[in-house]
């Protein structure tokens, strides 16, 4: 299979470089892309986007136009907006003649998703398109009556790459104008990748058993599966298997963290646990009570076993994941004691200075360049550790859709005051009106989000990539559920990436 993989991709990469019309390359790349194969092909597609960006596409086909932007915004080119005024009547608004084009209509949706703050016209492209596309949903057929649905639940730029291409795959096969090369490679190399992937959790169950949780720690939920699920979302790739090793048992260790101070240890207890991890130090260990002994000490164990991996002049890595781990534990003290003080902070703002470092995305996004190669330098670290604007505005819509869709199951599980909590108590308001509020705020920090990924960049994309795929993860995740603590949620998904090959 790995043989015939190597022909394919040698075939595909031909292709690439040979294409000399901007319609056709447009298509290919798209077509690579949601089948989950170009990270193949970063050089070629990098180059034919250079092509495309210089070059003049001269077209009043929306699908056209909207996917040239969405090609080009998806890689970092500062392409404006201002292409699809083209698009609208003299009132100013899209026309209504492109109603009839479903598949222009779909691209647009699409593309707009990818819009920066104060491009009002994106913002009416949302609005126009999504009226549209649930209008006419029910009268397409597939493919792209899939792809419609799909996106109409969540938009093509913030959908998970895996479960993309799994779904795409199934629709590619139904379509017209197919290109079997590529179809063959995409299914062959997902079928490649759930075997490794499958390798991987096989050996991270393992390390998760050998902890010993149900005798040690009781009251830990059992969710590696879910765990390394979240995880495949931020890097599937075969190069970055280290490094989702390495996140992987922080996120579980984390995971056992929260549980510890949410549903557990007493206040004091709690209040031992951070102070030992802030020392950091094994000597620490005799102001535990044996439960916690014992995660402290694995929780040391497995930091050193970090360090051992990682080359010598990369070992400084684990000392920024370890401050992050620290902030983690420290953020989850005052909110437990919150909860034990029955307190509401009284502002927005000062939940907000607590619960964007608990959320745990800064500390991940940390853990995820620590396996990384050469591009996670130690001005990387040094940026990641800042809490810069697309890590707050990644942590940000984690905390918010975490409190949206679980703040009352929480509150029962014995949770501090929430997001929504501190905002209705500010502002003398409604939930109702808090999570209308919210879902504003989601949407201006997914802005920020995708400008963090505009060229030129403050540290290599590579690293804003893992950023917006924890927001990605977080976007499947909490969209309608507590998708983590509600298991069954997440078991279509895990079934389809880690148990259901395709026949080849």
């Amino acid at each position: 299979m790995e043989q015939k993989v190597e022909e394919l991709k040698e075939e595909v990469k031909k292709k690439l470089r040979s294409i000399t019309d901007l319609h056709e390359s447009m298509n290919l790349i798209d077509a690579i892309q949601h089948l989950g194969i170009d990270y193949h092909f970063t050089k070629e597609i990098d180059e034919a986007l250079d092509h495309l960006n210089n070059a003049e596409l001269k077209s009043f086909d929306l699908h056209e136009v909207a996917l040239r932007f969405r090609l080009l915004r998806q890689h970092g080119f500062r392409v404006t907006a201002d292409e699809f005024n083209k698009f609208k009547d003299d009132k100013g608004n899209f026309a209504e003649t492109l109603s009839n084009d479903p598949k222009g209509l779909l691209s647009l949706y699409n593309a707009a998703y990818l819009g920066t703050h104060g491009e009002t016209i994106l913002e009416e492209a949302i609005s126009f398109s999504r009226i549209h596309l649930e209008s006419i949903a029910n009268d397409l057929k597939p493919p792209l009556a899939n792809e419609v649905s799909r996106a109409l639940v969540t938009p093509l730029p913030r959908r998970l790459k895996r479960l993309e291409a799994r779904y795409y795959i199934s629709d590619y096969e139904m379509e017209d104008k197919r290109d079997d090369t590529i179809f063959e490679l995409a299914k062959l190399d997902f079928n490649l990748l759930q075997s490794l992937h499958r390798e991987e959790l096989k050996s991270i169950s393992l390390w998760w058993k050998d902890l010993e949780l149900e005798d040690k720690l009781c009251y830990v939920r059992d969710r590696i599966v879910e765990l390394y699920f979240w995880i495949l979302g931020v890097y599937f790739e075969p190069h970055y298997s280290c490094a989702r090793m390495i996140t992987m048992k922080v996120i579980a260790l984390i995971c056992i963290l929260d549980d510890t101070y949410d549903v557990y240890a007493t206040l004091e207890e709690c209040r031992a646990l951070t102070d030992a991890i802030q020392r950091w130090d094994t000597k620490s260990v005799d102001q535990l009570p044996t439960y916690l002994k014992y995660f402290f000490l694995k929780l040391i164990d497995t930091f050193k076993e970090f360090e051992d991996k990682l080359e010598s002049e990369d070992k400084y890595r684990v000392s920024y994941l370890r401050e992050m781990y620290i902030k983690v534990a420290s953020a989850y003290l005052k909110e437990t004691e919150w909860y034990a003080h029955d307190y509401v902070p009284t502002t927005f703002e000062e939940h907000l200075q607590t619960s964007l470092v608990s959320v745990g995305i800064p500390m991940l996004v940390c853990a995820s360049f620590v396996g990384m190669d050469k591009v996670a330098t130690r001005a990387a670290f040094e940026w990641v550790i800042s809490i810069p604007e697309p890590v707050k505005a990644s942590a940000l819509i984690s905390r918010l859709m975490d409190d949206i869709t679980s703040s009352e199951h929480e509150k029962k599980r014995g949770h501090c005051a929430s997001t929504l909590d501190s905002y209705m108590k500010e502002h003398s308001t409604t939930k109702e009106v808090a999570i209308a509020k919210f879902h504003f705020i989601i949407e201006d920090a997914w802005k920020t989000m995708n400008e963090a990924l505009l060229k030129p960049t403050n540290v290599p994309i590579p690293l804003i990539e893992r950023v917006a795929n924890f927001t990605r993860m977080d976007e499947m995740i909490y969209k309608y559920t507590d998708g983590f603590t509600n298991a069954t949620y997440l078991k279509k998904y895990i079934l389809l990436l880690f148990v259901q090959p395709f026949d080849v």
